[in-house]
């Protein structure tokens, strides 16, 4: 039986649709007690990436760049998809922001949110693998 919206975690769940809303800080809250109270890497990921957001509203490029960096590592762990979300999407748009802010390093701070795409990270139980430790916690 595929996997529902009901079947994930209702922070994991309040992540994807403050991400969606734009609200980067937020979303990244929401996943943060989820994260620490089960360890898993890929809500880690997942963090990182909206830090990597919040960089780019406050145009911090070097932030920008970092927590990309950071993120890129270990979703590629987690390839092509995992716990509803085409995680191979998400390694491709984050690595066209990483050029992006290589090749625009001296970007003025308010540009970043024009320059850097906000990725769309739409949960799609079809892509549920099965073996996601995240819906045994």
């Amino acid at each position: 039986m595929a996997a529902t919206a009901g079947d994930i975690d209702a922070g994991y769940a309040g992540f994807l649709d403050l991400f969606a809303r734009g609200r980067f800080w937020d979303s990244h809250e929401a996943l943060e007690g989820l994260w620490r109270d089960t360890g898993s890497d890929f809500y880690h990921a997942l963090i990182l990436l909206a830090s990597a957001f919040v960089h780019v509203e406050r145009g911090n490029r070097h932030g920008i760049a970092a927590q990309l960096a950071k993120t890129a590592p270990i979703l590629q762990r987690y390839s092509p998809h995992y716990l509803g979300l085409d995680v191979d999407r998400i390694l491709t748009h984050a690595a066209e922001c990483r050029q992006i802010v290589a090749e625009n390093r001296d970007a003025p701070t308010e540009a970043w949110t024009v320059l850097v795409p906000v990725p769309r990270l739409v949960y799609d139980p079809s892509l549920i693998r099965g073996d996601e430790l995240e819906l045994e916690l």
